[in-house]
């Protein structure tokens, strides 16, 4: 099988395109600089751009049986700065495979922030309205409304993780192992915050298995060929927390409640910070939109039901592996050049 895989250098792209490898698949991957694009010998790097189209009729045109669409902007210095990848650069691409004479099916890993929250007492279903609070989610909204406008011609299916962790991970982990070393855990608002989690090996299964078999989006509205990726539990910030600190051998942090204008007025200093230094922080108003949600919560029905799909793995499994440095890769040998021989 042939896959095209758009963010085959992010934390998920990795594991996806590793796996595909020792399933025995032949991959491209779609690269902003196919120069400098880290990536296993045998993937091919084609050169495109989601922000801007470049390449992606070249890309479209490499002949893929299936395309994984992993790419997006998770960070932007402005709230309008998601859209150029997450809604256009998806439309940009639907418009291509739709375009082919055989478009192969395409996979679109949304996000549950997508969907919105979950409602209180019970987790978010992929047939409740979707309700974005972020310009973030809007965006990634905005994505799969592109996959609708084309489904009459391009079979797409779309997937919904909640919070992904596992090994390679940049953000996640990262911001717990933080306030683990810093002894604090900052939470936007008061009450308890609780989260789904899906661990990447199993995403990396379940958009797979939704490649293979899944339900197809029908245009209009609708929610058939949307599958929910969480465990359905409701992790407290705290609790997330605590088992970072037991793997690491760490006292638990100690949660702090901000209360919600404090939250926000230190997502201003970290914008303008990032705006000077002209990288976006992932401290923003966006985030604190999100984070004072009291839960982020779904689960797998649908994908149990229609695609035999349940995670291997379920917090805090895996968390230990995932912690643990990467190895540093080891330089190949530089050949010492023979001495040159005098003629005799």
């Amino acid at each position: 099988m042939r896959y095209l895989v758009t963010g085959a250098t992010g934390f998920v792209g990795t594991r996806l395109v590793r796996r595909l490898l020792d399933e025995g698949h032949t991959v491209a991957a779609l690269v902003r600089d196919p120069a400098r694009a880290r990536l296993p010998a045998p993937v091919e790097r084609l050169d495109g751009d989601l922000a801007d189209g470049r390449g992606l009729h070249r890309a479209a045109a490499w002949g893929a049986d299936r395309v994984i669409h992993l790419a997006g902007a998770v960070r932007a210095l402005r709230p309008d700065g998601y859209a150029p990848v997450n809604a256009v650069g998806t439309r940009r691409l639907c418009e291509a495979l739709a375009a082919l004479p055989r478009p192969p099916r395409l996979v679109h890993c949304s996000s549950l922030a997508a969907a919105g929250p979950s409602p209180p007492g019970r987790p978010r279903r992929e047939d409740d309205p979707p309700a974005p609070v972020s310009a973030y989610g809007r965006s990634k909204l905005a994505g799969e409304e592109a996959l609708r406008a084309v489904a009459g011609a391009l079979p797409c299916t779309v997937v919904r993780p909640p919070i992904v962790y596992g090994p390679g991970d940049t953000d996640f982990l990262p911001a717990l192992l933080a306030a683990v070393r810093h002894r604090v855990l900052p939470l936007c608002g008061f009450g308890p915050r609780r989260y789904s989690l899906i661990h990447v090996d199993d995403l990396c299964r379940l958009l797979l298995a939704a490649a293979d078999r899944g339900a197809t989006v029908a245009p209009g509205e609708g929610s058939r060929g949307i599958y929910h990726a969480g465990d359905g539990a409701g992790h407290r910030g705290q609790d997330l927390a605590a088992a970072v600190a037991a793997v690491t051998g760490h006292r638990p942090p100690a949660a702090v409640p901000l209360p919600l204008p404090v939250a926000y007025a230190a997502a201003r200093c970290a914008e303008a910070a990032a705006r000077i230094r002209g990288r976006p922080s992932v401290l923003c108003h966006d985030k604190v939109r999100e984070l004072a949600r009291p839960a982020w919560i779904c689960g797998h029905e649908r994908a149990a039901r229609e695609l035999g799909f349940t995670p291997a793995a379920v917090w805090p499994a895996g968390l230990a592996d995932a912690l643990r440095p990467a190895p540093t890769p080891v330089p190949a040998p530089t050949p010492v050049p023979e001495p040159e021989r005098n003629p005799s």
